[in-house]
């Protein structure tokens, strides 16, 4: 996808202060959960704001050196929460990506290496959080959101860490 080209794809974003975080993951891993998830953590001040983008399906769009995320016109504004079922949620139209989450992973590792933390989605290269199959993304994606660049593994003593640089906190 070049210049102004969009796509449709399976996934989830919601948009945490001024960056969305987009949801990837095979059926039933989880994405709408993890939606949810952050929209309520950013209710409760564990993070910035945080507002549904998409549930499901959403577009992606690549422009000028970034990519941007949309809903799904017939499916903007609804969410599943597993249990209660389809259910309205305030939602923005549209927001630029600052971070992936790939849930069920098959290349999560504890102490993943420096390149499994980043993506790139139609030209654009955008921090990734790879998460394993039976684990929770919220408190990574939390850490991630809310820990600076300067709390990577550069800076520690012990130089040993997991190299998350830099973070879409930073910016």
């Amino acid at each position: 996808m070049t210049g102004d080209a969009e796509a449709s794809i399976h996934a989830s974003a919601v948009l945490v202060g001024h960056h969305a975080v987009l949801i990837r993951g095979p059926s039933g891993s989880g994405k709408s959960r993890l939606a949810f998830d952050l929209i309520l953590a950013g209710r409760a001040g564990q993070i910035a704001p945080a507002r549904l983008v998409g549930d499901d399906r959403v577009h992606l769009l690549a422009q000028g050196g970034e990519l941007a995320v949309r809903p799904a016109p017939a499916l903007a504004g609804l969410i599943e929460i597993r249990g209660l079922g389809i259910r309205c949620c305030d939602f923005v139209p549209e927001a630029r990506i600052g971070l992936v989450v790939d849930l069920d992973a098959a290349d999560a590792e504890r102490l993943p290496p420096p390149d499994s933390l980043q993506t790139r989605l139609y030209g654009v290269l955008i921090p990734r959080i790879p998460v394993k199959q039976g684990f929770s993304g919220l408190p990574l994606v939390i850490a991630a959101l809310t820990m600076t660049a300067n709390s990577s593994s550069a800076d520690c003593s012990k130089e040993f860490g997991n190299h998350i640089t830099p973070t879409i906190a930073t910016e």
